[in-house]
C-alpha cells in the first residue's frame, strides 16, 4: 500500500472518526458539568463571561465528565513524569494487568485448541460438549469472578493466577469457536484425498487441518486477546486490588477522580490496541510465510 493509499483509506477515516469524538465528548463534558459550576458561581455570587465560564467548566478538579484534555494531561503526568516502576505510573499498573491478560491468553488459547480438536474427532463431544460450552457464555462475568476469587482464596490460591483464570474463561470461547470452523474448513476433495494416500487422523490434523485453520485461529485470537484484557481487569475489581487497571478505576470511584478513571480507562484501550495489533502482525507474517498473498 502506497502512503497516499494509506492516508486516504487508513488515516482520514480513523482521523475523521477520532474527530467527532473529541467534539461529542467536549460537549458532553460542558453539559454535564455547567449545571455544577453554574450553581458554584450562584453561592460564591461571582458573574463570568461565557469564555470565562466555559473554561472553568472544562477544568474542574472533580468533573462530572472530564474533558478530553484533562484526561490526556493526567495519562502525560502518569506516564512520562514518573518512573514506570512507580505506582503512580499507569505504565507499572498496566504491567500487572498484561501479566495476568498474556498468562490467562495463553491458558486460554491452548483449552480452546484442545477443545476444538476434540470436537472435531469426537461425534459426541460435539452434541454433548459444545452447546454447554456456548451457554457458559451466558453466565455473566460480573457475577462469577467474585466467586472465583474466594473460592481460590479459601484454598490459598491468590494473586496472579485466579485473574489469569477469568481471562481463561472469557478467551478461551471465540479460539475453541474459531478453531472449530477452521479445522472442519478444508475441502471434502483434501479430505478424500488425504484418505486416498492412508493418513491417519493425526497425519491428517497436522498436514491439512490445522494449515487451513490458521486464518481463522488468528482472528479468533485478536477476539480472545481482547477479551482476556477484559478478563484481567475485572478480575482486580473484587480483590480490592492495590494495583492493576482495576485498582485504578477502583481508587477512581472511591474518591470520585473521574479524571483517573479515564485515564484508566484509555491506558486500558491502548494496550488492548497494542496486544490486537501484536496479534494481528503475527498472523499476517505466518499466512505470508505460508503462502498467503499479503493484502
Amino acid at each position: 500500500m502506497t502512503a497516499t493509499g494509506f492516508i486516504k483509506d487508513r488515516l482520514v477515516p480513523v482521523g475523521s472518526i477520532l474527530l467527532v469524538i473529541l467534539i461529542a465528548w467536549y460537549f458532553a463534558a460542558y453539559s454535564m458539568n455547567a449545571p455544577f459550576q453554574r450553581d458554584f458561581d450562584r453561592r460564591a455570587g461571582e458573574t463570568r463571561t461565557s469564555v470565562e465560564f466555559l473554561k472553568k467548566t472544562m477544568s474542574q478538579p472533580k468533573p462530572t465528565m472530564p474533558a478530553p484534555h484533562q484526561v490526556a494531561t493526567n495519562l502525560w503526568k502518569n506516564t512520562l513524569t514518573v518512573k514506570p516502576w512507580s505506582k503512580r505510573s499507569l505504565v507499572y499498573h498496566s504491567w500487572v494487568t498484561l501479566s495476568a491478560t498474556l498468562l490467562g491468553f495463553a491458558m486460554g488459547t491452548a483449552l480452546g485448541v484442545a477443545i476444538a480438536i476434540g470436537i472435531v474427532h469426537i461425534p459426541a463431544l460435539d452434541r454433548s460438549f459444545l452447546p454447554w460450552i456456548i451457554a457458559s457464555q451466558t453466565i455473566p462475568i460480573l457475577a462469577t469472578a467474585p466467586m472465583i476469587i474466594v473460592l481460590l482464596a479459601a484454598i490459598g490460591v491468590t494473586g496472579l493466577l485466579p485473574k489469569a483464570l477469568i481471562s481463561t474463561y472469557l478467551s478461551f470461547f471465540p479460539v475453541a469457536v474459531g478453531m472449530v470452523k477452521g479445522l472442519r474448513s478444508p475441502d471434502v476433495l483434501h479430505l478424500d484425498l488425504m484418505r486416498t494416500y492412508s493418513a491417519n487422523r493425526m497425519q491428517t490434523l497436522w498436514k491439512l487441518r490445522i494449515p487451513a485453520s490458521v486464518p481463522f485461529f488468528f482472528t479468533s485470537m485478536k477476539v480472545a486477546i481482547a477479551a482476556s484484557l477484559i478478563g484481567a481487569i475485572v478480575g482486580e475489581l473484587p480483590t480490592g486490588a492495590v494495583a492493576g487497571i482495576g485498582s485504578k478505576l477502583l481508587a477512581g470511584s472511591y474518591y470520585s477522580q473521574t479524571v483517573d478513571i479515564f485515564a484508566a480507562l484509555i491506558a486500558g484501550s491502548i494496550v488492548a490496541i497494542l496486544l490486537v495489533t501484536a496479534v494481528d502482525v503475527v498472523g499476517r507474517f505466518v499466512n505470508t510465510r505460508m503462502g498467503a498473498k499479503s493484502q
